[in-house]
């Protein structure tokens, strides 16, 4: 059937990696880092064959592979009959603005970036912008750079959209690919298509490992039709997107509160020495061993992160023998990652102890955080406004206890204390003027301090 299709000029048959100029190119995920390709003898061709490393976890590609890409008519999507939005809450003022406002931007197929504290319901916003275009026929795009947001919005989304038929696609992942109008999907997985999305909504777009990677860009970039419409999800939006939100150049919407209308957390900063030198030397900080004895004591959940695998698999150790066995830690090579995030969810696991990759997207309520070397460099400002952003999410619970535990303050330290600052005396002046719509953009140099 397919050697048919090629014949008859419905499929384009393309090899893997080409020269260009000179130089090779990956045409999967469009590398042309030199150091990023491998050479080995191969048995398909016979030859000295090169290979892409940058995409190797998608599967071998080299100069012999065939990269098959649909060129006939385009395939037709159905709308679906009929198609309700499963969900029984209500939006807030600010939600209700930011949807509305979302939904004209769909209408006039144009990019849109919802910049909005932790907490503050992004994913609910999107419901009637995911609707209108499921109902028109689009083929919609829920991406995210990670697996465990991915399978949050899973969650959402496969039951607030019944009607529509989807897929979920992750590395490990159990759903294969359909032509369905909803794909939930992590960016890598994007490399699988080729001008397939009318439409994609992007969650925690400034998020590692979507940040600053041209393989990921790439992959989003090729993914879409021409003229695909992009909206864009963040707490912490990168320098280019506020810049392009803040000139006028990019449509949004900015959300300085969370849905409850309660004030983001702001962070204790606790000295605790060198952590480093102490876990060298299997000692316990004192400090962090009572915060993590209270949540046990108080029945509330506790997130700890930690700055490295290393430094968690020393930890961890020490959590368990002196405050309880219970305690668990979880890195994004744990093969027991995600059973350990829903044991933590579901109390079996008192305290959590992990590196960033539960920065984002992960909702526990009633849960308490602290940051254990919170003067370590991977936390930079965002990490920490994220991280902090797992405190205070639930209605019943907006408070809460953040604690940035550390051998010294750092600048990033100090600028996450001020964006949350920041944020929180922009929403208490929204909520001064009960309703009046946020227009103010402030000034243009990217920084968010201009409430």
């Amino acid at each position: 059937m397919i050697r048919r299709h090629i014949q008859h000029g419905y499929i384009q048959v393309d090899r893997g990696i080409e020269l260009v100029a000179g130089n090779l190119r990956c045409r999967r995920c469009g590398n042309r880092d030199e150091a990023q390709f491998g050479v080995y003898r191969c048995a398909r061709c016979g030859q000295h064959c090169h290979y892409c490393r940058a995409c190797l976890s998608m599967g071998v590609i080299k100069a012999c592979s065939e990269l098959l890409t649909w060129s006939g008519p385009p395939p037709t999507l159905d709308a679906p009959r009929s198609l309700k939005i499963r969900w029984d809450g209500r939006l807030s003022d600010l939600q209700q603005q930011a949807s509305a406002a979302l939904l004209e931007a769909v209408r006039m197929r144009e990019d849109f970036l919802i910049w909005a504290v932790c907490g503050a319901g992004k994913t609910e916003m999107l419901y009637e912008a995911i609707a209108f275009a499921l109902r028109s026929g689009l083929r919609v795009g829920v991406v995210a750079p990670r697996t465990d947001v991915i399978l949050e919005l899973e969650k959402r989304l496969k039951r607030v959209f019944s009607d529509a038929a989807a897929v979920t696609l992750y590395g490990g992942s159990s759903d294969a690919y359909a032509d369905v109008p909803l794909i939930l999907s992590t960016t890598h997985q994007l490399l699988r298509f080729y001008r397939r999305f009318d439409i994609f909504f992007i969650d925690e777009v400034d998020a590692f490992p979507f940040h600053a990677n041209p393989m990921l860009a790439h992959a989003l970039r090729f993914a879409g039709k021409d003229g695909a419409v992009h909206v864009y999800l963040s707490a912490t939006p990168d320098v280019r997107l506020k810049r392009r939100f803040l000139n006028g150049e990019l449509k949004g919407y900015r959300l300085p509160l969370r849905y409850h209308g309660k004030p983001l957390p702001e962070p204790r900063f606790v000295w605790i020495g060198d952590w480093k030198k102490q876990l060298d030397k299997r000692r316990m900080p004192e400090k962090l061993e009572r915060w993590a004895a209270e949540r046990i004591a108080r029945g509330r959940p506790g997130f700890i992160f930690v700055p490295e695998i290393a430094a968690l698999e020393s930890l961890v150790p020490l959590l368990k023998k002196t405050v309880s066995a219970a305690i668990e830690g979880v890195h994004a090579e744990d093969p027991q990652r995600h059973e350990k995030v829903e044991a933590f969810r579901n109390g079996e696991i008192p305290v959590l102890a992990t590196t960033t990759i539960l920065e984002r997207g992960v909702t526990v309520p009633f849960s308490d955080v602290a940051v254990y070397g919170a003067d370590a460099p991977i936390f930079d400002e965002r990490a920490l406004v994220q991280i902090g952003g797992r405190v205070g999410r639930d209605a019943r619970d907006p408070g809460g206890d953040l604690v940035f535990f550390h051998h010294g303050i750092t600048l990033e330290m100090m600028r996450a204390l001020r964006h949350i600052r920041m944020m929180n005396r922009e929403g208490a002046k929204w909520l001064q003027n009960r309703g009046g719509r946020n227009e103010e953009r402030g000034d243009s140099d990217g920084d968010i301090d201009h409430a």
